[in-house]
Parts: structure tokens; C-alpha cells; sequence
């Protein structure tokens, strides 16, 4: 649409341009010429900058001085300490991202499970505000997080699931061979019907949801997540036990599973890796009990109070079984027992015989030959991942899917992985800062969202005033340097004092040095002026002095 004549007649400085914009084409903006380029032979002009307007007929320059609209102002108060740390303690995910991923995707990747980890609950479309607000826009400038961009993101990294499962062997492979892999499950409410892992699982009844199954192998001594993988609903613990080994290709380590997970279902993938051992818990109604009398107990578990054990090899199968009775245990099940039976009205003695033989104890199994304290402690230990488990669930909100199709929910729970991976490094360092000690994971968190940066006047960042039991506690963790301490001194006199002689301060010119008490030291050896002696230096002097 051609440009009126009436306004390009406007008076304008040189060198501009006049262009039409707006919804109707009815406003007009000056652009300036900044140079041209070279097309073909053809000079084209290049446009630069809008230098103003022309409104009633006029040209209307913009004014440096002119405040900008706050919608388009920069943001100049930022979450800093929560960013800043989950960036110190999850710096090396990044390293293991770039080996799988472009560093745009792998960035993407970091920021969302950053987001999602300092902020529970996040939403998607939430993800862009967050980011903005916070130093990550500042540590990693220019990633795009809106919610049409995080959506597609999340469905493209589901269908490149190789390069997910790639991630997931590498930091499997990385495991040593002393540590203890423990396996869970747990399972997610997803009521979509687009995707083929939303099912209904055994808690189908009570839950009154169709749900996914996520399994996970949990690094006892590092105490963080090794790798995961998603399966249908109503897949079987022992169905997805060989595939979840095989997927994420676990060769070594000691893996720790319960009754639900037999050594049996894997088997084969056991014997292809001399590496990989494993230390399971058999039923109580197993053959090999009652062949091998393991509820014979033979000695005090060392290390431990009220717990007995028994130790066999199992010579045909070479694998050692461990036995253990606690009887603090062994008691509340008898309680719980017949509690339920009196309920039930089923109260029967020798039923009640047969069972007491049972209750408090626990058989293992495993193709190491272990002291039997460390067997049981490897074990016990196993507890830590449901309260894992749970803390995946409730602390962190990933206990539902907000996403339809299989391919989003495969990119998303990955996201929710590395949460979660970060969450147990924050939880490591609030345990070796001793915060846990007094103060709740939520707490510290909440905390750290308080200790903003701003910056005023285009200066540099800076932190906002703080109460100081909230600075101490980020000079706890490494936020902020912690003061010196003044040197202490030394109790009594400094060494070598006695033996050196004592100086007299050098004075000031309007000082004047205080007389010692009595009559100096030199006056007892001169003798005393007589008389005449003092009249004759009265007339040399000329004045007559006083005499005593």
C-alpha cells in the first residue's frame, strides 16, 4: 500500500524512510537508512532504527529520555541462591547431557528439570515465568521455554528415545562394582486414553485410577538415581524387572530388589554379567528354608541387638542363603496377627504355632559370600528407596502426568528423573551443612527462593538485605563466603618479653614527659653547691637565683 503524498511531504531529517504500520495501515512510522547491500548487482538500502513518528501532520522524534512501556523493561529482581546452588551441585548432568544431546536441546533439557526442581508443581506453561525470573536467564541466556515450545520439546524428546536410553547406559556404566543398586517401582496416576501406558495397575481398586509404572535403580552409596524407565500400568514387577536390566544395560554392581522382583525373571541377563550380583528376598514358604533349616538360627547378628542368623551355601545352585529373626519384629507381627484374628474371629493355636515360627524373620539369597552383618545391613538399607519413592511422589509432585500421548510422557518423566537426581544432591548438601538438623527440606527451600539479586540503576547484582540467621545459612552452603575470624591471642606474656628491655614511647611535641617520683639517680653522686660557689654563678649570670 503506497505511502500518501500528503505525508511523505512531512518535513523529516535525511536519510529516513516512512512505513506504514499498524492494524489498519493507518500509522506511520520514520525509519533511519543505515547503509545498503549488495543483491545481485541490485543496491538495496538497508532500514535501521524507528527515529519517530508522524502524527497530525507532523514529525514526532522519540526522546532518548522516554520511559519504555514496563511491559517491555527488563526484570531487575531475580531468584538467585536456589538457581545458583542447583547449578553448583548439578553442573556434571550438563557434561552427560552434551554427550547425548545438541547443547540447544541440552539446555532446554537442564533449565526445565532445574525449574522443576526448585519450584514443586511447576506447570508447563509456568516454566517460561520461572525462567525469566530467575538467574538461569542469566546463567543460560536465550532458551526458549513457552509453552508451545516446552510441549513440542517434550514430544520430540520422547520419540528420539534412544538417545534417552543412551543417557540412561551411560550413567549406568558408570556405577562401581562395590555399590548396591536398589530396584523400586512405583506408580503414577495418568487417566489418558491416547497413550498405551495408562492402564489399570494392581491398586486399580483402591487408587479408583488407571496409572504408569516407573522403575528406578537407586545408587545406595551415592545415594541419588542411576536411571529409570516408564512401563504400562498393569505390567507386573517381575515382567519389567529383565526388560528395565537389559533396557539400561546394568553390568555391574549388586542390585538389592524385593519379593517382587525375582532373581529368577533375570536370570539370563545375570549370568552374561560375571559383574552384576544380586542379594533378593525369598518367600517364606520357599523349599530351600525348611532344606537347608534356615529358621535354625546359629549365632547373634554382630553389630546388631535382638537379631539372630543363620549362613548356608547352597552347593547345587552356588548361592549362599542369609536368615535373620528380629524379635522386636517377630513380636508386633504376632501382635498385628492376633489383632486380625480377633477381628476376623479365625483364631486357631496351631495355626498360630506354625506362624510364630515365621514371624520377625527374613531369608536372602545371594551369589556373593558376605559377611552376614553386611548382607543384612546391604538390605535393611533398602528402605531409604521408598522413602525415595515417596519423596518422588510428594515433595517433588510427580506423583501424576499432565500428558497425553506416549511420546510426551516418555520426554517428560525424563525431565522428572533428573528432578529428581538433583533433589537428592540438595538433599546431600543440606545434610552436610547440618541444616537438616533443625530445619525441613521445605524450609531450607523457601529460604533460598528469599535470596533475590537486584539491580537498580543498570548497576551490578546485587543481594537483598537478609536476616542474618538466613545469611548464615547460605554461608553454610557455600553461597556466600563466611567471615574471618579475628586471630585469637595468645593468655600471659609474649614470649621473650623478660629479656627484652623496655622502650619508652616516642612522644608528641605537645607532650611532656612525666618526672618519676624521688630524687634522681645521678644527684646522690655530685656534691653540694656551697655558698660563695653559687654567689659567683649569679653574677656571671647576671640574675639571682634562689636559693635552697
Amino acid at each position: 500500500m503506497p505511502i500518501p503524498s500528503e505525508i511523505l511531504a512531512v518535513s523529516r531529517p535525511k536519510n529516513t524512510v516512512v512505513i506504514r504500520y499498524g492494524k489498519n495501515k493507518d500509522l506511520f512510522a520514520v525509519r533511519q537508512r543505515v547503509g545498503c547491500r549488495n543483491v545481485n548487482g541490485r543496491h538495496l538500502p538497508v532500514n535501521g532504527p524507528t527515529i519517530g513518528h508522524i502524527i497530525d501532520g507532523k514529525f514526532v522524534p522519540i526522546t532518548k529520555d522516554e520511559p519504555t512501556d514496563v511491559a517491555t523493561a527488563p526484570i531487575d529482581l531475580k531468584d538467585w541462591a536456589n538457581v545458583i546452588l542447583c547449578d553448583q551441585l548439578f553442573k556434571s548432568i550438563m557434561d552427560e547431557l552434551l554427550a547425548v544431546y545438541s547443547k540447544t536441546d541440552a539446555e532446554k533439557i537442564y533449565c526445565i528439570a532445574i525449574l522443576r526442581g526448585c519450584d514443586k508443581g511447576i506447570k508447563d506453561y509456568e516454566l517460561k515465568e520461572a525462567y525469566d525470573t530467575s538467574f538461569l536467564s542469566e546463567l543460560y541466556p536465550d532458551v526458549s521455554l513457552s509453552k508451545n515450545t516446552v510441549s513440542t520439546f517434550l514430544n520430540d524428546l520422547g520419540k528420539a528415545l534412544s538417545r534417552t536410553v543412551k543417557f540412561m547406559q551411560n550413567r549406568a556404566a558408570a556405577v562401581s562394582m562395590d555399590h548396591h543398586l536398589l530396584i523400586d517401582g512405583t506408580l503414577k496416576s495418568d487417566e489418558s486414553e491416547v497413550n498405551s501406558l495408562s492402564d489399570f495397575s494392581r491398586k486399580a481398586k483402591t487408587k479408583g485410577t488407571r496409572d504408569i509404572s516407573v522403575l528406578f535403580a537407586f545408587d545406595l552409596e551415592e545415594m541419588e538415581p542411576v536411571c529409570s524407565k516408564c512401563f504400562p500400568g498393569n505390567m507386573l514387577d517381575a515382567t519389567s524387572y529383565s526388560e528395565f536390566i537389559a533396557r539400561n544395560k546394568i553390568t555391574q554392581g549388586i542390585i538389592v530388589a524385593d519379593k517382587g522382583f525375582p532373581k529368577a525373571s533375570a536370570h539370563e541377563h545375570l549370568e552374561k554379567n560375571p559383574d552384576l550380583h544380586y542379594l533378593n528376598p525369598i518367600k517364606r514358604n520357599s523349599k530351600l528354608i525348611e532344606r537347608h533349616n534356615m529358621l535354625d538360627f546359629t549365632d547373634l547378628l554382630p553389630g546388631y541387638e535382638g537379631i539372630t542368623f543363620r549362613k548356608e551355601k547352597c552347593v547345587e545352585t552356588n548361592k549362599w542363603l542369609y536368615s535373620y529373626r528380629d524379635i522386636y519384629k517377630a513380636a508386633k507381627e504376632e501382635r498385628d496377627w492376633l489383632s486380625r484374628a480377633k477381628k476376623n474371629k479365625t483364631y486357631d493355636l496351631e495355626t498360630l504355632r506354625q506362624k510364630q515360627k515365621t514371624f520377625g524373620t527374613i531369608v536372602l539369597e545371594c551369589d556373593l559370600d558376605l559377611p552376614p552383618e553386611i548382607a543384612y545391613k546391604a538390605y535393611d538399607k533398602r528402605w531409604e528407596i521408598e522413602v525415595a519413592m515417596r519423596f518422588y511422589k510428594s515433595a517433588c509432585e510427580f506423583d501424576e502426568t499432565r500428558i497425553q500421548d506416549d511420546y510426551s510422557v516418555i520426554g517428560s518423566e525424563f525431565c522428572d528423573f533428573l528432578s529428581t537426581v538433583l533433589t537428592f544432591r540438595l538433599i546431600k548438601a543440606f545434610d552436610k551443612a547440618d541444616l537438616l538438623e533443625n530445619h525441613t527440606y521445605k524450609k531450607i527451600m523457601s529460604i533460598l527462593v528469599r535470596a533475590k539479586k537486584a539491580r537498580i540503576d543498570n548497576s551490578a547484582w546485587r543481594l537483598i538485605r537478609m536476616n542474618p540467621s538466613h545469611i548464615e545459612i547460605l554461608q553454610n552452603l557455600g553461597l556466600l563466603p563466611k567471615p574471618e575470624d579475628p586471630p585469637k591471642k595468645k593468655r600471659g606474656r609474649p614470649a621473650g618479653s623478660k629479656n627484652k628491655s623496655k622502650k619508652t614511647d616516642q612522644l608528641n611535641d605537645d607532650q611532656v614527659p612525666r618526672r618519676r617520683r624521688g630524687r634522681p639517680p645521678e644527684s646522690k653522686n655530685k656534691p653540694k653547691v656551697t655558698a660563695p660557689e653559687t654567689a659567683s654563678k649569679t653574677k656571671e649570670d647576671g640574675k639571682p637565683k634562689r636559693q635552697t
